[in-house]
């Protein structure tokens, strides 16, 4: 049974407010016989786990591939899974035909979207200028978290997170230093440049790599010359938003849920008998026939093969 919209929209929230990468895979069309419908929703996970219901055993591996790339690449893709002598060259451009089941007449069309997880800003600070902070980000939609510098560890920021270190003073070398071993992709020290001056050459006179200090951005924000305290808010949120617009805010190595690596597309094969793209494991029933290892979307494509296994030698081409 499909899972209801507001189920899926809602896992798929939750997942991006937990900063983790995931796909949305909805179908726009269904040519009958197929176990899916209109409107069938599924989330794949950066980890490969799907969620939700999209298709039967032979258009979710095609769809839990693609969104695998979808994910990778960052770009979207429209699918269209079935024969690919239903659709002949009426294809319109842009899309991509997928074979599945040779034992079905059934054909979908699958949009497959990235979802990105929602900006993460970490606050590190206690005065007012850091509360108007934490709640301009949490207007736009963002995760915010505001730590007291004592408080503040590491482990509270990642690659996707953006730090702004608004400690006033208050043991701003110790709280930046901790802030550079967390790799984010955004580090501003509030403060002159005269005061970071200093915090970042003590920093190096410790031993912490000039790569890692040459990032950090101080003062934080766009120059707006001089402003108060809820204007050092609005310059520091304009400067995230134009620096994550532009993309300069991406992480060097993309994250999976829990802050693993993308899991790495599975091998795949094609079925030498139906042209289905299949994944070359143990569950894609194998066959080797002189040293070369088959695989297939069923039984049925399998026991073909083997009655007539010259006729379908030539077809295979391993992907």
């Amino acid at each position: 049974m499909t899972e209801p919209d507001g189920g899926i929209l809602g896992q798929a929230a939750e997942l991006a407010r937990r900063g983790e990468q995931f796909a949305l895979a909805t179908v726009v069309w269904r040519q009958g016989p197929s176990s899916s419908q209109p409107g069938s929703r599924a989330i794949i996970t950066a980890g490969g786990e799907v969620r939700g219901w999209i298709g039967g055993a032979c258009a979710e591996p095609a769809v839990l591939r693609e969104a695998q790339h979808v994910i990778a690449s960052g770009e979207a893709r429209l699918l269209l899974l079935g024969s690919p002598d239903q659709f002949g060259p009426a294809v319109p451009d842009g899309m991509a035909v997928v074979p599945i089941s040779c034992q079905s007449e059934g054909a979908l069309a699958v949009y497959i979207e990235p979802v990105g997880p929602v900006p993460h800003l970490v606050v590190v600070g206690r005065s007012p200028m850091a509360h108007t902070l934490a709640d301009l980000a949490r207007t736009l939609g963002w995760r915010a978290d505001l730590i007291d510098g004592a408080d503040f560890a590491t482990a509270d920021a990642d690659e996707r997170s953006m730090v702004v270190v608004a400690t006033q003073g208050h043991h701003d070398e110790a709280v930046v230093e901790r802030a550079v071993a967390a790799h984010p992709a955004y580090l501003g020290l509030v403060g002159s440049a005269k005061r970071g001056a200093a915090v970042l050459g003590y920093l190096a006179d410790r031993g912490v790599p000039h790569d890692q200090l040459d990032r950090v951005r101080v003062p934080a924000g766009l120059d707006l010359g001089s402003t108060t305290h809820p204007e050092i808010a609005v310059a520091i949120i304009a400067e995230l938003v134009q620096l994550r617009a532009s993309g300069a805010l991406a992480p060097s190595v993309p994250q999976a849920a829990a802050g693993g690596r993308l899991a790495a597309p599975t091998s795949v094969a094609t079925d030498p008998v139906c042209g289905m793209t299949v994944a070359a494991e143990p569950d894609s029933l194998p066959l080797e026939h002189d040293g070369v290892t088959y695989y297939f979307c069923s039984a049925g494509c399998r026991q073909a093969f083997e009655r007539d296994t010259a006729a379908y030698q030539k077809r295979e081409t391993r992907c």
